[in-house]
């Protein structure tokens, strides 16, 4: 011990100060000459967007308002008993097709087809046309006994099947129309596999058609059958129903012109033909024609109160890729026939700003951007770049009244607004994406996966067998990773909010950033067995 030698001890040096120190001198040297100028002109485009969305809903607001305080509907300007009468006496019915596009539909296409063959019209000017693009070949075997069964009956069911999927969705019904027996039809009506219209459709669509020779399309509405299921399901139910009761319902008083909504509506099979007939050239193959046959003058039509019974997608992968193909086709087709739309001489300089300006741009791409930008991206970072400066009007009471319009459409799910808002916000990072795509051109662009339909799969336990399966596959399935890098972001952004500011904007950060990990993780919508 006489010989040990007592040195100093050095001073710890911890690496993890030191490392925390020089972030922090990296972010206060660029803040203020960089990210400062960016942020402030993101939030001027934000803001200019945010305003551009308020005026729209605004502007719908009151033409609703004004249609509904004078009861000046369209539809309700036809006679339809009157019509009816005629065709009665004279028993010059015109002959309809109906078209069923279906692929791989297990679950609901007996709905379907048993639904479209009970329509009540002469059973000599019907002709069910079941487009069946399905890959399962005992799917198809099943499907095409189904339709054997029906013509039996005495229904005129043709089933149609190819050996290629060209075209997807528009490349079936565009063959189905070259079929022989199509030439004698007057009108073709469409129906997704989903769909059960009930009998009287036909009745309470076709007259309009007969009234009105511009007309080319006479669009019902959705009814969700399966709304009730999850607290997802609901929450789709609730910007859907705004989309029939006003804007559907603003663009038929307004403009005659609204999106065809792909199924659930009659066209006049020549506007049809005059418009080029159906293109695969967007995955909305149906707004793309509805906005050609506008182009070339033809009117249109929405009956608002038809509806017709459809199922909503329960599980939160067919929602997602659902609303891609919902969000990129409309910014690509923007993109494709923006040209087009401007030179064109047959339609009027309001009815081309309203499909230019409101349909297509404010509505398909502004919403989604200013969803995703301005309240998940810029309006956190203003917490972390204090010299920005945020007008509280435009981020508070903007959204907040343009909330409270889209809901009052859905009065049943008033007290799920908040759930909505925060839903909406983070799908809104999937559909910003895919305007992008869409916009660009680029990967994935004419992506088209067909939605998932349930049916009573469901409720029907023994029609689902039993699987064994690594549930680390399962849940790998389940996790997103863009949602869960989402949440982390809006949760830093309440963690500094929570320290260093005097306000109560953690609040919204953390719900919404516990709304990107719940999603991110898989915890929404229907899990269904595999």
């Amino acid at each position: 011990m006489r010989n040990s030698v007592f040195l100093e001890p050095e001073p710890e040096v911890n690496l993890y100060d030191d490392t925390g120190r020089s972030l922090s001198q990296a972010w206060d040297r660029i803040r203020v000459p960089i990210i400062v100028p960016i942020l402030r002109f993101a939030l001027y485009v934000c803001i200019a967007m945010s305003v551009m969305r308020f005026i729209e809903r605004v502007y719908m607001a009151i033409v609703i308002g004004c249609v509904k305080c004078l009861g000046r509907k369209r539809y309700t300007k036809y006679n339809l008993d009157a019509i009816k009468e005629d065709l009665e006496q004279n028993r010059n019915y015109p002959m309809v097709l109906v078209q069923i596009p279906m692929f791989n539909e297990k679950e609901v296409y007996k709905l379907s087809i048993g639904a479209a063959c009970g329509l009540s019209w002469p059973s000599d000017r019907l002709i069910v046309q079941v487009l069946d693009d399905s890959t399962n070949e005992v799917l198809r075997a099943l499907v095409e006994l189904e339709c054997q069964r029906w013509i039996e009956k005495g229904v005129n069911v043709k089933y149609e099947t190819r050996n290629n999927r060209n075209g997807y969705k528009a490349g079936a019904l565009r063959d189905g129309l070259k079929k022989p027996y199509v030439e004698d039809c007057e009108f073709v009506v469409i129906f997704d596999a989903d769909y059960q219209p009930e009998e009287d459709f036909l009745w309470r669509t076709v007259p309009y058609l007969l009234e009105n020779p511009e007309l080319a399309l006479v669009q019902a509405r959705w009814k969700f059958v399966n709304a009730n299921e999850c607290l997802m399901t609901r929450l789709q139910e609730m910007p859907l129903d705004y989309h029939f009761s006003v804007e559907q319902e603003v663009g038929s008083s307004t403009c005659s012109f609204f999106g065809f909504n792909g199924t659930a509506g009659v066209w006049r099979i020549q506007a049809v033909s005059d418009a080029g007939g159906w293109k695969d050239r967007t995955t909305v193959e149906d707004m793309d024609l509805a906005v050609r046959a506008s182009v070339k003058g033809w009117t249109f039509i929405f009956v608002g109160d038809l509806s017709v019974k459809n199922e909503l997608p329960s599980t939160f992968k067919a929602y997602r890729f659902q609303q891609h193909r919902w969000s990129c086709g409309p910014a690509n087709l923007f993109r494709k026939m923006f040209k087009e739309i401007l030179l064109c001489e047959r339609v009027s300089i309001w009815k081309k700003f309203h499909v230019i300006y409101a349909f297509s741009f404010v509505r398909k791409i502004v919403a989604h951007w200013v969803t995703f930008f301005f309240y998940c991206i810029v309006i956190p970072a203003t917490i972390l770049v204090p010299e920005v400066h945020l007008p509280k009007p435009i981020a508070v009471y903007l959204p907040a009244t343009i909330t409270l319009l889209n809901a009052a459409s859905t009065p049943r799910s008033l007290h799920l607004l908040v759930f909505w808002i925060l839903f909406e916000n983070v799908m809104s990072l999937h559909r910003s994406k895919a305007a992008i795509i869409g916009l660009l051109e680029a990967s994935r662009v004419n992506e088209w996966i067909v939605t998932e339909k349930l049916g009573n799969a469901l409720k029907q336990k023994y029609s689902i067998p039993k699987v064994s399966k690594r549930p680390r596959s399962r849940i790998a399935e389940r996790i997103h990773f863009l949602e869960l890098i989402m949440g982390m972001y809006m949760l830093h952004c309440a963690f500094y909010n929570m320290i260093f500011a005097n306000d109560h904007f953690f609040i919204y950060l953390l719900l919404q950033a516990g709304a990107f990990f719940i999603i991110g993780l898989g915890y929404i919508g229907t899990i269904v067995p595999t």
